[in-house]
């Protein structure tokens, strides 16, 4: 027979109500009897059952994802998987509230994580830069009980449980790698954008990039990662810039978002197709850019993985169980015209865009 929670009391000779606060890691209990107990459920081989104990107390898990309010198409998808996750999550006794933050506003995003732990929340999914500001709000939701975990972007210097998101190195060496060979090696200057370089996704697929290009493609020239701020104006004035500086780029790697800006930008350049162009997140917009073939190669990865990892993610660090890590890693995707998925159906809060709608915006 299993053991029970009456096995452990006697067996530590403490109160079926001490047991239970261990359990529960409820204050109140000595760490001489917290030992005491522990000692006897490692001597009984007790194994909780998280699943019927949280269902016995009523137990729900209110998992926050916190994204950034912008009118990206990655960020919007995924708040598209998030309605989609929601109803097969109810039936885990798991509550998904969605919130939005003011993006490029750390003030904002720590007014946002603020309140969270008054509102019954149990865990947390961030998708934000690391700043001071964000790793003091973290801090605080750690202290009063909360499981945090990093979303697409890592917090590495936070105290953030866990990261769920592809290994953004290794994706941005996949970037060089496709750049570099498209391009033949040849001695053609490559631009870089990103959104902002306090993304830690943007440091560490720059670093990857830069890995392979100097290795593999020496001369091929990586040009200074260029800031856009998530303004589709500013993208258009340092590509302007740029340009006046390397008017024959071979290339361009768009390491985040600015998809669609950089298309408009580039047909008004005449620069549309001419130039290889690798980008991250198989949007709507990259899908029909890639079928018009002004896009060569998507980095993508899996929306839906992303938000089931979360939610398995916070809610065993919530009842403080392990991980499978074989289960919570995400794949890294190439996609190109030739193997473009079924489209899959967006949901009714993401953005769409369609070719012919792709074609006006180019014009």
């Amino acid at each position: 027979m299993r053991p029970t929670v009456n096995d452990i009391a006697r067996e530590a000779g403490v109160s079926l109500a001490t047991v239970d606060r261990v359990l529960n890691a409820r204050p109140g209990v000595r760490d001489k009897t917290i030992e005491a107990v522990n000692a006897a459920i490692r001597r009984l081989g007790y194994v909780r059952d998280v699943a019927a104990a949280n269902l016995a107390r009523g137990r729900i898990y209110r998992i926050a994802f916190v994204l950034p309010d912008t009118d990206s198409q990655f960020v919007q998808t995924l708040a598209a998987a998030l309605d989609t996750a929601g109803g097969p999550a109810s039936g885990f006794r798991t509550e998904i509230l969605p919130i939005r933050f003011p993006a490029e506003d750390p003030h904002g995003l720590a007014a946002a994580l603020q309140d969270l732990p008054d509102r019954d929340v149990a865990g947390v999914a961030v998708m934000a830069p690391e700043t001071p500001i964000l790793r003091d709000a973290i801090r605080v939701l750690k202290a009063r009980g909360l499981a945090v975990a990093a979303l697409v972007s890592d917090l590495p210097n936070t105290e953030r449980d866990h990261f769920v998101g592809i290994d953004n190195r290794a994706a941005g060496r996949t970037a060089g790698v496709l750049l570099g060979r498209f391009l033949r090696g040849g001695a053609r200057p490559v631009m870089v954008l990103a959104q902002s370089m306090l993304l830690r996704e943007s440091i560490e697929r720059r670093r990857g990039f830069d890995e392979v290009m100097l290795r593999d493609f020496p001369a091929v020239t990586a040009l200074p990662t260029l800031e856009t701020h998530g303004s589709d104006q500013t993208l258009a004035e340092v590509l302007r810039e740029a340009l006046r500086h390397a008017p024959d780029p071979g290339g361009i790697y768009l390491m985040g978002g600015g998809q669609r800006a950089l298309g408009a930008a580039l047909d008004r350049f005449g620069l549309a197709g001419r130039v290889v162009l690798v980008a991250h997140e198989l949007t709507p917009y990259a899908r029909a850019a890639l079928q018009a073939g002004t896009m060569d190669a998507v980095i993508t990865q899996n929306v839906g993985h992303l938000v089931r990892s979360a939610l398995r993610v916070l809610r065993a660090r919530t009842d403080r169980m392990p991980i499978d890590p074989g289960q919570e890693q995400i794949r890294i995707e190439i996609v190109i015209r030739e193997n473009l998925p079924a489209r899959p159906d967006p949901g009714p809060a993401a953005s769409t865009v369609t070719e012919r709608e792709f074609e006006r915006e180019a014009r």
